[in-house]
């Protein structure tokens, strides 16, 4: 099966390391024209030659809005979204009593927040279309309790996995599929490197004796998974929680 995806442009979030950056590759690989938003501005200095760059801060609902019009603008066409931005914000699991509404409130603004402000500003053009993709990238802690421990981060990825859902409803019959890909422990960053370090080597055996593949996986493994979501291959999925995960037993 070849996707090709000439003649499209896909707007990448959280694109300046990491899966974000392996979707930005893949999609142009595949030969989209590809706008990659990050709040890291130099990090996106990496991305492929042709991919237009936009910082703004995700979890702002104006800056998100400003810079999905200026792509519309530039590009003439938005055929689809894929948010990639999240994480733990640099966070690791700590006690209930020990977490602030600061800790609580920044994951889900990177989270959840982004993902609705990005779809709501990119959700008109696709519209227009009558087609388009949308493609959250939640986790496994949307669907279980967090291996990393952070009680905002099971919530937050659970609520998107809700979004996802109720989003593939309500934009279905003007042609948008939406879609979420739920990867497992991926390194793919620093802060996935630290947490997998201070898992200490008896948790890691764990992790790999509870995954069919007995690997980790990669970046990489994600975004092939969302360039199959983005293709016409995929026309028929919509409102489905992908697990790109190397099998959880």
């Amino acid at each position: 099966m070849r996707i090709d995806l000439s003649g499209r442009v896909f707007v990448v979030t959280g694109a300046a390391q990491g899966i974000g950056a392996a979707i930005v590759d893949s999609l142009s690989q595949a030969g989209a024209q590809v706008a990659a938003i990050d709040i890291d501005g130099a990090g996106m200095a990496r991305l492929p030659e042709g991919a237009s760059r936009h910082e703004a801060d995700l979890g702002d609902r104006a800056a998100v809005h400003a810079a999905i019009d200026e792509i519309a603008r530039r590009h003439g066409r938005i055929d689809g979204l894929v948010t990639a931005a999240g994480g733990v914000r640099g966070q690791t699991g700590r006690p209930l009593e020990e977490i602030t509404p600061e800790d609580w409130q920044a994951i889900f603004a990177a989270n959840v927040d982004a993902a609705m402000w990005c779809a709501q500003a990119a959700a008109p053009h696709m519209k227009a279309q009558g087609d388009g993709r949308i493609i959250t990238i939640s986790s496994g802690a949307g669907l279980r309790p967090s291996l990393t421990g952070i009680q905002a981060y099971a919530a937050a990825k659970h609520a998107l996995v809700g979004l996802t859902k109720q989003l593939a409803l309500e934009l279905g019959p003007q042609g948008i599929a939406v879609n979420s890909v739920a990867p497992g422990f991926v390194l793919s960053n620093p802060s996935t490197e630290a947490q997998w370090q201070a898992f200490g080597p008896e948790r890691q055996a764990q992790i790999l004796a509870g995954t069919h593949m007995r690997r980790l996986g990669t970046a990489e493994d994600i975004a092939h998974a969302v360039t199959f979501l983005a293709s016409d291959q995929a026309g028929w999925i919509s409102g489905q929680i992908l697990s790109v995960d190397g099998g959880h037993a």
